[in-house]
């Protein structure tokens, strides 16, 4: 197949310096650059191990319960008129 493509100036200096090294066509350096890159856009994704970052015991929790904000704030709350006196 016969085409025009517009290459951008970054992409055409990455190909005439692989041009060069390896002493190929443009028309070869382009197309096997097609081939990897296609072939990359079509295949999955390997699955990754999942990431497990390291953990600390920080004791026990000294606020009495973390499901209600409003209790949070209220005991916080307390806790700085405490600090005051």
């Amino acid at each position: 197949m016969r085409t025009t493509l517009t290459i951008e100036k970054d992409v055409a200096a990455i190909l005439s310096r692989l041009r060069e090294s390896r002493r190929s066509s443009l028309k070869s350096i382009v197309n096997e650059a097609l081939r990897l890159g296609l072939q990359g856009m079509t295949s999955r994704a390997k699955p990754r191990k999942p990431y497990r970052g390291p953990s600390w015991n920080l004791g026990k929790c000294l606020l009495p319960s973390l499901d209600s904000i409003g209790d949070v704030l209220d005991f916080l709350d307390d806790s700085d008129r405490e600090k005051s006196r």
